[in-house]
């Protein structure tokens, strides 16, 4: 539902009236100098001196200095920053022409009102896609065409207060604005000056035009000839129009509102194209639209060499309609895909699949020569690509440290030290074993610990006799 709003102009009243002066101005221009820019204000030269600018936006509104078009700043670039353009009450302002708006290319909001707009060109818009928010109110309009906003995506459309006069021109006004007519109240006036509401316009000989085309998809085998029809209708009489980039030759024949297109060979590069026939009238435009689906044998358009990623991958791109089945041999044995090795397909075009073999960690055994066979019912194609991953490790020549050099060998010196260190434990250990079972034996043995308690009680003079 589009919305009456007005936006908030944003202009500061020009030099010399209310609390705005020259001395303000020029401080504020001297201050941006001094400091090597003059942040979002643009400099006195950029802005036309009957406007207000600023880094986005421009304001024209006096009423004593009328402007006749839309004011051109000093750089393309500064132009292209423009997203809003305000211009109101300028008796001179009649008319927006072809080249008026090139430059500004990210305008988004457009309000031309209380001037004396009465044309606006059907290629006005033409470089400003961006364009959502059109206030045109209270002007001189008497006519408005659809074509000039065929290829915008306008959100907000404002004609209220313009002498649109009640034709075939402006149906497509009512019937595009739907309940907002009524909310603007535009009205329209009648060959008598009666002016009726816009939504209770009703005109004979006024219709949307039709096209409707024979089929909606075209599936046929490359080489193949084709012939499409498309019937038109409508009030006024509608200009028929195809649409179409192909490479296949084309020859057309219109009679009346029934047009013929024949395509001859048909090629494979015109697979999933899209063909449009449209019907237009100053009331308004309609098309209708098919896919070509040319069925063709495979063709494998790219296979390369092995490159290492967060996996090592062989790239490849092939076409087929319908979709190939791929398999792959390395050295004329077929590969046994799984968690190590598979086909992954990243990317689908209207054409063409594009994806890799990926391999996780191959070594010397992955090396060799990998064939890709690609097959449908129309036929194969195959290619083949030369992949070395590993040196063979016994492999004379082999100087790659990470994967084939032995472990390193100690130093000698530091294996007698770990001799030493092992043979002095096992010998404290051993006589700890002997302790534990003379303590355990010794009182029954005639030699042991029993004997010595009783020498303890025989005299010195005694014991060395």
């Amino acid at each position: 539902m589009m919305s009456a709003w007005r936006p908030w102009s944003g202009a500061l009243p020009p030099p010399g009236r209310g609390s705005w002066s020259w001395r303000c101005c020029w401080w504020v221009l001297l201050l941006g100098i001094a400091v090597g820019s003059v942040g979002p204000w643009m400099s006195a030269e950029a802005c036309p001196f009957v406007c207000t600018c600023s880094g986005s936006r421009i304001s024209c509104v006096d009423q004593e200095m009328s402007i006749t078009a839309f004011p051109l700043l000093q750089s393309e670039q500064e132009m292209e920053n423009i997203t809003d353009i305000y211009i109101a009450n300028q008796s001179r302002f009649s008319s927006i022409n072809d080249k008026d708006l090139r430059y500004y290319k990210n305008l988004r909001n457009l309000t031309v009102t209380n001037s004396r707009l009465t044309y606006v060109s059907k290629l006005v818009f033409q470089n400003n896609i961006k364009l959502q928010y059109l206030n045109l109110k209270d002007n001189n309009l008497s006519s408005l065409s659809w074509r000039i906003f065929k290829h915008l995506n306008i959100s907000f459309l404002i004609l209220t207060g313009n002498p649109l006069r009640c034709s075939c021109e402006i149906m497509w006004i009512k019937l595009w604005l739907g309940e907002e007519a009524d909310t603007q109240e535009l009205r329209c006036v009648e060959d008598g000056g009666w002016r009726k509401l816009l939504s209770r316009l009703t005109l004979s000989n006024c219709e949307v035009p039709m096209a409707t085309l024979s089929t909606s998809k075209v599936t046929v085998k490359e080489g193949a000839d084709v012939e499409l029809t498309c019937n038109t209708s409508g009030v006024p009489s509608p200009e028929l129009i195809w649409n179409m980039a192909l490479v296949t030759s084309c020859d057309i024949e219109t009679s009346g509102h029934m047009s013929v297109m024949r395509l001859s060979n048909l090629s494979s590069l015109d697979h999933n194209s899209k063909i449009t026939c449209s019907a237009e009238n100053i009331v308004g435009e309609k098309e209708s639209s098919l896919l070509l689906d040319i069925l063709f044998p495979p063709n494998i358009t790219k296979l390369s060499d092995a490159i290492p990623d967060h996996h090592w991958c062989i790239p490849f791109s092939v076409s087929g309609n319908p979709e190939p089945q791929l398999k792959w041999m390395l050295n004329d044995k077929p590969v046994m895909e799984g968690m190590y090795i598979m086909t992954m397909i990243h990317d689908i075009t209207e054409r063409e699949y594009h994806g890799c073999l990926q391999l996780d960690n191959p070594t010397h055994f992955n090396n060799g020569l990998y064939t890709l066979v690609a097959k449908n019912i129309y036929g194969e194609d195959q290619k083949t690509v030369k992949a070395h991953f590993m040196e063979e490790p016994w492999d004379a020549n082999v100087k790659d440290p990470v994967y084939y050099d032995s472990p390193p060998v100690e130093p000698p010196e530091d294996r007698v030290a770990v001799y030493v260190v092992v043979g002095i434990a096992a010998v404290a250990f051993t006589g700890f074993l002997l302790m534990l079972v003379i303590l355990k034996f010794g009182g029954n043995s005639k030699f042991g610990i029993k004997g010595f308690v009783l020498f303890q009680n025989i005299p010195v003079e005694m014991v060395s006799r």
